[in-house]
């Protein structure tokens, strides 16, 4: 169990959740009661303390009462969930922080820890060939084409051939999600799955004779698992919510993951980075002064730099990347722009570093949030509970309605 201050970030006392609402300590009291903010006892044994992401959930989605389309118990606008916290430090993977096992541990054992399975490996216990074998028309037939696409198209396709594609237990989940894994991993390399760990499989296939390579792979795998119910996370919770097996919601993912605002902002990172002048706070003001946005650089959760880039980062510079990629541009941003770097940007120092391509940033982000997208489906599936969010309307109000002008 983490023991967590209140002071850092991830709690607030009463008063300090009523400031944030704008409401009284009352209200706060109810709220709770109502389920919409959890509160703990603190360390004293009789202060309360209360969950600082419910609250700021609570007030990012709060509008004036007449202006709220009614929401039943069965249409979350946020999801319960016990795979991943985020906070000022970065991603917690069910109480382990994300940095820490980058560190040290192996992507197979964090997504094994994402699955919450415990005892038989799953990466071991399964075996990709059958599967593989099943789908090699299709690995052919989209050959040339972005990994992405042919990811999607892979698993769209993968539960037809998987007689075990329903298996709504955790250790079927986790079956599927290790299968999943090598396909998506032989696809990358272009070579059948093997029993090699996935970070060794893609340094061998991307970076030969590059002795770091690995070892980067698999800090980004290990950062990339998991970050909560951004775009792609959720994509996959809707899709398995209607009855769909793990590997359907695993390609509502990749769907999702595809655009340039998610999974392909670190090709654009990429092609910033290459095309800014020697000087670089030149360039920036530059951009910035034509009223554009610096690709690889701020967050819509990180009010800092975002954690899991400065981890990357680090072993970047660890590893003999580059210090004006590493250091001196995250400097000149940071001066002249105000902004923080993010993950997309350790990413597009990763492919400029061992000369990969532009999108080898998306390829790896697919591959290690794989393990992510199967926890919570698997999480998900076993709710039973569909999710059907509802819309606040905000157009002309229908004819005869007494709130019409």
């Amino acid at each position: 169990m983490i023991n967590i201050k209140a002071t850092d970030g991830l709690y607030m006392t009463a008063q300090e959740a009523a400031a944030t609402l704008s409401v009284s300590p009352a209200t706060i009291y109810a709220y709770v009661s109502r389920g919409l903010i959890r509160s703990e006892t603190g360390a004293d044994g009789r202060a309360k303390r209360y969950r600082a992401d419910d609250i700021r959930a609570l007030k990012d989605r709060r509008a004036p009462p007449d202006a709220r389309a009614p929401v039943d118990s069965a249409s979350p606008v946020a999801l319960d969930s016990a795979i991943c916290l985020i906070t000022p430090e970065g991603p917690f993977y069910r109480g382990a922080s994300a940095a820490e096992l980058s560190q040290k541990s192996s992507f197979e054992h964090v997504a094994a820890l994402l699955w919450n399975v415990s005892g038989e490996d799953p990466f071991a216990q399964s075996d990709p060939l059958p599967l593989w074998r099943a789908l090699e028309g299709v690995t052919v037939a989209t050959e040339g084409r972005p990994f992405i696409d042919r990811a999607a198209v892979a698993m769209a396709l993968a539960g037809g051939f998987d007689p075990a594609a329903y298996n709504g237990t955790t250790g079927g989940g986790a079956a599927i999600g290790a299968k999943a894994l090598r396909i998506l991993t032989s696809l990358a390399i272009g070579a059948a799955p093997g029993r090699q760990p996935i970070h060794r499989a893609l340094g061998e296939a991307w970076a030969p004779g590059r002795k770091e390579a690995a070892d980067l792979f698999r800090r980004a795998l290990i950062l990339l698992a998991d970050h909560e119910l951004n775009a792609s996370t959720f994509a996959a919770r809707v899709a398995v919510s209607t009855g769909t097996s793990v590997y359907d919601a695993l390609a509502a993912a990749l769907a999702t993951l595809k655009g340039p605002r998610h999974g392909g902002a670190s090709a654009r990172a990429v092609r910033f980075l290459a095309a800014l002048p020697p000087d670089a706070a030149d360039g920036i003001k530059q951009r910035r002064a034509e009223g554009e946005r610096l690709p690889g650089f701020g967050h819509t959760i990180y009010r800092a730099a975002d954690p899991r880039c400065t981890a990357l980062l680090a072993a970047l510079d660890a590893a003999g990347a580059d210090k004006r990629l590493t250091r001196d541009i995250v400097a000149a941003a940071r001066d002249v722009a105000g902004v923080e770097p993010n993950i997309d940007y350790a990413l597009a120092v990763m492919a400029l570093h061992l000369g990969l391509p532009a999108d080898s940033g998306m390829t790896l982000f697919a591959i290690g949030r794989m393990a992510g997208w199967t926890a919570h489906a698997i999480e998900q599936r076993m709710s039973e509970t569909l999710i059907r969010p509802r819309a606040r309307y905000t157009g002309i109000a229908p004819r005869g309605s007494t709130n019409a002008p």
